[in-house]
């Protein structure tokens, strides 16, 4: 009997202690700091996306004059009357463009067109549509545009590269060169130049001795 009693005194200590034991923490979560949802937040469908302005494009103050850090290059620059696009001025009937240069006030703008009319390659185009930022020795910079539309890329439609574009030129030349101008749609350098024409020299003539 004392053996018995012994036994059950000790299966009700074990089972005290047992309800005295704080359960075991739960296994901690992988997603942190919380589970998904069960179900993703709605949105609105068929916003329109009109409207929406680049905080770039907004911060860059619109440019109101040209700054002239060469006179001579100005100079030059001013009789720049056309435009040749290297993609097409290999092929036999090809011809240049026209561009204007134009001051309005500080402000020198420039705008120009090349229809294309070598053979095969009627209907492609290239533009250029800016203001002058800064005129400097060999350098001009436009902020503008500058579009190629060429019938077999990108199914015609015009690819254009704008923002800051830098035409450069060298020693005597008389163009100043796209540096900007590689096709974004297929990467061909376009090789597109705005050039001047030299003034015809006027030769003095010489003195006729007086008949006598």
């Amino acid at each position: 009997m004392q053996r018995i009693a012994l036994a059950l005194a000790t299966l009700s200590l074990a089972g005290a202690a047992f309800a005295q034991t704080p359960p075991a923490a739960p296994e901690t979560s992988s997603y942190y700091p919380a589970p998904p949802p069960l179900q993703a937040p709605t949105v609105e469908k068929g916003v329109p996306l009109t409207g929406l302005t680049s905080p770039l494009a907004a911060g860059q103050a619109a440019v109101t004059r040209t700054v002239i850090d060469s006179d001579a290059e100005a100079q030059l620059f001013a009789n720049a009357t056309k435009m040749t696009w290297g993609r097409y001025s290999k092929i036999k009937g090809a011809k240049p463009g026209t561009v204007a240069v134009t001051k309005q006030g500080a402000l020198w703008t420039v705008k120009g067109r090349l229809e294309s009319v070598a053979p095969g390659t009627e209907g492609d185009w290239v533009s250029i549509d800016g203001v002058v930022e800064r005129i400097a020795a060999n350098t001009i910079q436009i902020r503008g545009e500058v579009a190629f539309r060429v019938a077999k890329v990108q199914n015609g439609t015009a690819c254009k590269v704008g923002g800051v574009l830098h035409f450069r030129r060298s020693g005597k030349s008389q163009a100043w060169r796209l540096a900007e101008g590689d096709n974004p749609c297929d990467g061909t350098q376009e090789m597109f130049d705005l050039a001047y024409e030299k003034p015809a020299e006027k030769r003095p003539v010489p003195a006729q001795g007086k008949k006598s």
